[in-house]
């Protein structure tokens, strides 16, 4: 039996459970005796220990699990009962002042709120948009050339040339021996022998690099290097150090032709440069599309949130908290941390679980009014506009139909991708074009 609904706030609600004492006993004493048929105990057979041996040993945990599906069920059925959308877990606590025979709980809980969405046709919201022109195609083959550089010692004759005069310069590959000091006393991580890297590339301190830059093979260089106060050193942050560099061993980067060699080892079996271009631009588009999509679509989350008025169930943010701390230590923990006995203070993940929940609530909200469901046909177009860009598309169809948690994934991205959709279609929109290189600098992932 239960009570009428209390009302205890905007989402709070409250319920009280009462069933009869003997319900329970009986209950548990049916339990007790399927659980002496497969009882053991020392001195007697299976199946032959005395009853009250069982409930001495078993009693306590079968009355909690008895007490448990007895309130649970109580509790689904007020809330079926009172067509109640129940947020989260509910609070059982029992009640000290029941009536003499029977058991006493209070649930409660929340409900999910009423989400109110404003007028969308109201709702200003600014799209972007890009192309890919020759410029970024020559971009990309630049990088590309830039990934299959291989060095040459710099000035010996060679396939490709010496590589000019044998003196650093930025773009040579280099390896030197260096020792540091500050006051006249060597520093932890202070000295290297054989120590490789490219001149220009930045990896390198500014004046270590400047020091390098002009030498010739056996030459050394000594000069002072100021080292940032935010240097990830603690030991020399903020402190002058007094190095000696030397220089044994120069190279010089040999970019590939842009020929037919090139474009086979970019995949285009024949070597059509043409190919390789159009090629290239088709992935870059993809891209693109990809990025201006989800740049769209953080553009009309955002504006939806703002359009939205609803209370969000405190339960659904503590769960969603929970759920984001443990997704961070999985993380960290696949990257090679010891985090085991590290504390994820809930603090840190609570705002970004109240951004999640509140738009879950109104996507879901938006949803259900418009019919705006992802449709099997949908999600095949989508799952086979991934493989395009795979070497073997069929085994990629095969990797997402054959589990459902896949399917699932890619439904939730065409329901997005409906409700995107849906609200441009309502909303006052402007286009604004952006540059290829902010699109793709941007943090927005496809």
């Amino acid at each position: 039996m239960a009570t009428a609904v209390e009302n205890l706030g905007k989402l709070e609600r409250r319920i009280t459970i009462s069933f009869p004492l003997t319900d329970v006993r009986t209950e548990v004493e049916k339990r007790l005796k399927v659980q002496a048929k497969s009882a053991k105990a020392p001195g007697f057979r299976p199946g032959k220990v005395p009853l009250k041996m069982v409930a001495a040993q078993y009693g306590y945990q079968i009355e909690t699990e008895v007490l448990n599906d007895k309130v649970g069920r109580a509790f689904n059925d007020a809330a079926n009962e009172n067509q109640l959308r129940v947020a989260g877990f509910p609070r059982i606590e029992p009640k000290n002042d029941a009536p003499e025979g029977q058991l006493s709980f209070d649930a409660t809980f929340e409900v999910y709120p009423e989400v109110e969405i404003g007028d969308l046709t109201a709702v200003e919201i600014e799209t972007v948009k890009a192309d890919v022109t020759d410029a970024e195609i020559d971009k990309t083959i630049e990088i590309l050339r830039k990934q299959r550089v291989h060095f040459h010692t710099k000035g010996e004759a060679g396939e490709h040339g010496d590589g000019g005069e044998a003196i650093a310069a930025n773009g040579d590959r280099v390896t030197v021996d260096f020792v540091g000091s500050i006051d006249g006393v060597e520093f932890a991580g202070g000295k290297a022998d054989d120590f490789v890297f490219v001149l220009g590339e930045g990896r390198m301190l500014p004046e270590f690099e400047a020091a390098t830059a002009g030498l010739k093979v056996g030459e050394a260089k000594t000069f002072d290097l100021a080292f940032p106060e935010d240097y990830h050193g603690k030991d020399v942050a903020g402190k002058t150090a007094q190095f000696t560099i030397t220089l044994k061993q120069l190279e010089w980067a040999h970019l590939p032709e842009i020929d037919a060699e090139f474009a086979k080892s970019l995949g285009v079996a024949d070597g059509d440069l043409a190919k390789m271009r159009e090629d290239i631009k088709v992935n870059l588009e993809r891209e693109v599309r990809g990025r201006v999509k989800a740049r769209n679509k953080e553009a009309v989350m955002e504006a939806l949130t703002k359009a939205a008025t609803l209370d969000i169930p405190n339960a659904l943010i503590e769960q969603d908290t929970q759920r984001l701390a443990e997704m961070t230590r999985q993380d960290m923990a696949q990257r090679g941390m010891n985090v085991k006995d590290v504390p994820f203070p809930p603090e840190l993940f609570k705002d970004k679980a109240e951004q999640r929940v509140r738009l879950g609530l109104i996507l879901n909200a938006l949803v259900a009014q418009n019919n705006l469901q992802a449709e099997p046909e949908q999600v095949k177009a989508q799952i086979e506009d991934f493989a395009q860009s795979y070497e073997d598309p069929r085994e990629v169809l095969k990797y997402y139909y054959s589990d459902r948690r896949r399917i699932a994934e890619v439904e939730a991205l065409v329901l997005e991708e409906n409700v995107v959709n849906f609200v441009l279609g309502l909303s006052k929109n402007s286009s604004k074009q952006v540059a290829f290189d902010e699109l793709m600098g941007s943090n927005a992932q496809a």
